[in-house]
């Protein structure tokens, strides 16, 4: 029996207005967001740099109070792990082979009072981390390959995503499946389907021109599906 939870659209502000950042993020959960998503990029580990952990400060300063899911694209891990988790981040997830020690890091993240995810790259195979599934509270597939928005979905990510549903539910844990990159009105309805509940999508809403009618079709495609 699937383990699948209720859906959540978590818009990307890597696609937001920088100028008026607060303004926006509060735009994107009125029109129906359910959490923040951050893309958190060091020009290390992945080729661009976006933003840290004031970033984070500076919205709950603001008066954001939807979950806020870190996403670090970082290497090393543990210190900005730590320092998102003291600026407000709600769940964070890292790359496994960023960092020296994933279970430690896991346990860092948990001993913060956070939600522990880990990502997995589009080549990065399911067994990797199988280990982990007693410990983590999420794990994201990535459909594009880290570093830039606005990529397009690479279609064998979705065997993956099916993959990875079957192994949550063989495990009886509630473990939310995200998928990040290239996610619009267009495929949300196959990703459900697939095994996926928690949709990160950054360009699609952001660059709709109107986020509440955008984030409703997504909606209404996993709604027609049950």
């Amino acid at each position: 029996m699937s383990m699948k939870q209720s859906a959540v659209i978590a818009p990307s502000i890597l696609s937001a207005d920088f100028a008026r950042l607060g303004e926006d993020t509060q735009a994107v959960l009125d029109a129906g967001g359910d959490w923040v998503h951050f893309d958190v990029m060091d020009n290390h580990y992945v080729p661009n740099l976006t933003f840290g952990p004031m970033i984070c400060k500076a919205l709950r300063n603001y008066g954001i109070t939807a979950p806020i899911d870190v996403h670090l694209m970082v290497e090393p891990v543990d210190e900005l792990a730590l320092a998102f988790a003291g600026a407000g981040a709600s769940g964070i997830s890292f790359h496994p082979e960023a960092t020296r020690h994933v279970d430690r890091t896991i346990s860092l993240i948990k001993e913060a009072g956070c939600k522990a995810g880990v990502v997995l790259n589009p080549a990065t195979p399911l067994d990797s981390i199988s280990c982990l599934l007693g410990k983590i509270d999420m794990i994201l597939l990535m459909s594009v390959n880290p570093g830039f928005g606005g990529q397009k979905f690479i279609p064998y990510v979705m065997d993956k995503i099916r993959q990875a549903r079957a192994i949550i539910d063989d495990t009886g844990r509630d473990v939310r499946l995200q998928v990040d990159g290239g996610v619009d009105v267009d495929n949300i309805g196959e990703l459900w389907e697939a095994g996926c509940d928690t949709f990160v999508s950054g360009s699609a809403i952001f660059g709709s021109g109107d986020y509440a009618r955008t984030i409703a079709r997504m909606n209404a495609e996993i709604d027609s599906l049950g």
